[in-house]
């Protein structure tokens, strides 16, 4: 099977305040901020739901954007979650970029956790203003090696891990 999908042009997010993200992503993490389209209704609804959703350009062009809609955020959309749940990973160069990124967010006060050595990538963890999870990992030298061999027997996982979880269940 071919995927036809040619990658993630982005991942958007909700966030408390468009300027507090703006700040973050943009002035801390480098990402330009390459759109912000500020509108009064929903599309597709045409519901009056006043928001800004705005875009910061990753270095492989694709983006990641969030929506500050104020109308329609409660407390819980701010509630921090397990990076089990959701989160989102950013790749850096080398160990040494990886290192430098560990710094800055600390040198921030931002608390950054790692870096953890997951095998097939190294990483670092922390959160942004809204609460959302992010990583900055890195490829090991093996990275494309190990993947390979992840990808001939995943589905013999998948399976196995579906029969244990039925089972536990039964």
């Amino acid at each position: 099977m071919t995927a036809n999908l040619r990658g993630i042009h982005h991942s958007a997010y909700r966030c408390r305040d468009a300027e507090e993200t703006r700040a973050f992503y943009e002035d801390l993490l480098g990402l330009p901020l390459a759109a912000a389209l500020a509108e009064e209704r929903e599309p597709g609804s045409g519901r009056r739901n006043p928001f800004v959703h705005i875009f910061f350009q990753l270095g492989d062009g694709n983006y990641i954007a969030f929506f500050d809609a104020p109308g329609t955020a409660t407390p819980d959309s701010f509630t921090p979650v397990h990076g089990f749940d959701r989160h989102v990973a950013f790749e850096a160069g080398d160990e040494a970029t990886l290192l430098d990124w560990q710094g800055k967010l600390d040198a921030a006060g931002v608390p950054c956790f790692g870096p953890i050595d997951h095998g097939f990538v190294k990483s670092v963890y922390f959160s942004d203003p809204n609460g959302l999870p992010l990583e900055i990992t890195t490829r090991v030298a093996d990275h494309d090696a190990i993947m390979a061999t992840e990808a001939g027997h995943a589905r013999a996982v998948v399976a196995e891990w579906t029969a244990k979880k039925q089972a536990a269940a039964a």
